[in-house]
């Protein structure tokens, strides 16, 4: 396996393109499974995780073809198949979220229980549940879900959580469901919006997306579309803090600030100036970076996938900071290869108190999580000497050309050996302008 290894002391500046949302772009693929027309999907990042999806839908019967610069082609024809294979779900959380789309469009599903990032227990009770109520009759036995429906009926599901994966399965079973569904106490995430647009350019009756209450009038089939992915907004928040940790100054080309105001009233609240714009968002730092207390809170709360980079950023702040996971329970887990790099970090519950310090030093770490292994990147660009990163494929599965990206800003950064992305599909058979707004 490749390491990627940093080098710090160096200022990010310049300009990169932000690619596709991964959380976004995964779920549309799986929607593609409610029509057996083509859907042509744009700004599709390429990272792992995209592939391990395109290999999920290949074994369920569906063809995808990838064109090249962020372009995927889907059709879902009429041999798709209800069972998804163990080895491919477990490797990816993700997979599940195409249980709701295959039970709409088939009447069954099989799939294996998923896997995915350990980073808490993210049982998926409340899918079941609401599919449940949706008339779906649903057993769980050998590491399987076994889901079967003539036709789903719309129902008025409450979920007891927020969950974004749960109202995401349930708006899609919906969509070809017969009457009227109310998914309340929905998530609101920024990702389920955009699926929401998606499924209304297919011709399903959604409204509500982006609100606590998402209602879903069921229409008997839906057509194709030609549908752009949103941008990534976590992966906007890693740069932002990336530029803001090297003293930086950088423009994040296709950023949108609307999903990410939170983050920005934070940064400048530390002494970072954010400047928004309606093509991107502008990063600079003078060096200076203040303390402040962080508390993960479903959207519009700040995203528990920036709890990570902000806690390496926090630990070169001038005094000391709270940070407070109300998301997932072990998300802390990436908190000792932290400390490996010089960071001051005590673990109380789910609270991290973050002492600043003056400098980190460069270490051998492992990447324990996806975004873990982003803040220990980030750490990295700003510690003396090296720091070399192992099991790096966690970062490659939501990092579209990470190395690349941050090398063209500046970064002495860079992979062992040349690392195989056509390790599951040849995804890069075009060109792909997502470096620089100059190419």
């Amino acid at each position: 396996m490749s390491k990627i290894v940093v080098k710090g002391g160096q200022r990010l500046l310049g300009d990169i393109k932000v690619s596709g949302a991964k959380n976004s772009a995964l779920k549309i693929m799986a929607a593609a499974i409610l029509t057996d027309k083509p859907v042509i999907l744009r700004n599709v990042p390429d990272i792992a995780d995209v592939r391990i999806m395109i290999n999920v839908l290949r074994e369920l019967g569906v063809e995808v073809e990838t064109v090249g610069g962020g372009d995927i082609h889907i059709t879902s024809t009429k041999t798709l198949k209800s069972k998804a294979p163990y080895h491919l779900v477990n490797q990816m959380r993700a997979s599940v979220i195409a249980l709701g789309p295959l039970l709409a469009r088939l009447g069954e599903a099989q799939f294996a229980m998923p896997g995915g990032c350990n980073i808490g227990s993210r049982k998926i009770d409340l899918h079941i549940r609401g599919l449940e109520l949706m008339g779906a009759e649903i057993n769980v036995r050998h590491g399987y879900i076994e889901a079967k429906a003539d036709r789903l009926r719309g129902a008025d599901i409450h979920l007891a959580f927020p969950s974004v994966g749960a109202t995401e399965n349930l708006m899609m079973a919906a969509v070809l469901a017969k009457g009227k569904t109310w998914i309340r106490n929905a998530a609101k995430e920024p990702e389920i919006v955009d699926l929401a647009k998606c499924l209304i350019e297919m011709g399903a009756k959604v409204s509500g997306a982006g609100t606590e209450t998402i209602s879903i009038d069921g229409v008997t089939e839906l057509h194709g579309v030609d549908y752009t992915v949103m941008p990534d907004r976590i992966e906007t928040g890693t740069y932002m803090v990336a530029g803001a940790i090297t003293d930086g100054e950088i423009f994040l080309k296709g950023a949108c600030s609307d999903h990410l105001k939170i983050v920005v009233s934070k940064l400048r609240q530390i002494g970072i100036e954010i400047n928004c714009y309606p093509d991107g968002i502008e990063v600079k730092s003078n060096g200076k970076i203040l303390s402040t207390n962080v508390s993960t809170l479903p959207y519009a709360g700040f995203p528990t996938d920036l709890q990570a980079p902000f806690m390496a950023l926090l630990s070169l702040a001038k005094g000391t900071s709270v940070i407070t996971e109300n998301v997932f329970e072990s998300r802390f887990v990436y908190v000792n290869e932290l400390r490996s790099l010089g960071g001051k970090i005590d673990i109380e519950s789910h609270h991290a108190i973050v002492h600043g310090s003056r400098s980190l030093v460069g270490a051998k770490v492992k990447a324990p999580d996806l975004r873990g292994g982003a803040a220990l990147i980030i750490a990295g660009l700003a510690s003396e000497g090296s720091t070399e990163i192992s099991d790096v494929f966690h970062i490659d599965r939501g990092y579209d050309s990470i190395v690349e990206k941050l090398s063209f800003l500046g970064a002495d950064i860079h992979r062992t050996k040349s690392e195989t992305n056509l390790q599951f599909i040849n995804f890069n058979q075009a060109p792909r302008a997502n470096i620089s707004t100059a190419q």
